[in-house]
């Protein structure tokens, strides 16, 4: 019997008629599923795909042990995740040695800041794994603004929510247009960064790209609204054009 494959496949930013071609084939035709979730959730990669996956589809919930209950900076936080992420490669290796493909629900991109990331350095060495790219998050953002994110030679830069203050000022100022992800808890200081980068009048605030729910909104006027984790903040650039 042959080996089988895991195929780590990009869902694009949530609407499932954003996905490829090659990503829906292989949703649909998956007799083994694995994806990501919080324990005690559905898990939104697996929201993306409901009512697509074949009758008699074996699922496989990797439930992470930690999300923002211990800080990044304790040394336990990547000890547990390694630990956890081991576990998971175990599981899929297994299946693949039994002749078995399994599809790794993404959101977004797969090699763009997504936990996939994490089993793909532990496996590929071992099995085959191919993966299937998609529509990133902030592209949908941007484009639920109504504007080009970037003109002429605009320097593009995507920051983390949960960088230092003074690290989100330097890369404010350093960029013509910018993507912040990992917002959250984080949209007070993401706000005085730009503000002291002199880019507040250009930030907008997408939660839920493409999604239901989906809501756009220049970030002076988000206030000391809480956003969701996964929401996007949007500079324009405002580069040379015709």
């Amino acid at each position: 019997m042959r080996g089988g494959t895991v195929f780590g496949v990009g869902l694009g930013p949530g609407d499932p008629e954003l996905m490829s071609v090659r990503a829906d084939r292989l949703v649909r035709n998956a007799r083994h599923v694995a994806f990501f979730r919080k324990a005690g959730r559905s898990g939104r990669a697996r929201g993306i795909v409901d009512g697509m996956l074949r009758e008699g589809a074996v699922e496989f919930a990797m439930e992470y042990p930690v999300t923002t209950e211990i800080p990044l900076s304790d040394p336990r936080y990547n000890q547990i995740l390694s630990a956890f992420y081991a576990d998971c490669v175990a599981h899929l290796k297994a299946l693949v040695a039994a002749g078995e493909d399994v599809v790794v629900l993404c959101e977004g991109d797969p090699f763009f800041y997504g936990s996939f990331m994490h089993l793909y350095t532990r496996l590929k060495d071992d099995v085959p794994v191919h993966v299937v790219p998609a529509i990133t998050g902030m592209s949908a953002a941007w484009t639920a603004t109504g504007a080009p994110v970037t003109w002429g030679d605009d320097i593009l830069s995507v920051l983390m929510g949960t960088l230092p203050l003074a690290e989100l000022t330097r890369g404010a100022l350093d960029a013509d247009a910018l993507v912040v992800m990992k917002i959250g808890r984080n949209l007070p200081k993401i706000r005085e960064a730009l503000l002291a980068a002199g880019k507040m009048d250009r930030a907008w605030l997408v939660e839920y790209a493409s999604m239901e729910g989906q809501t756009v909104m220049p970030l002076a006027e988000a206030s000391d609204r809480v956003s969701p984790y996964f929401s996007i903040v949007i500079v324009h650039g405002q580069g040379r054009r015709p």
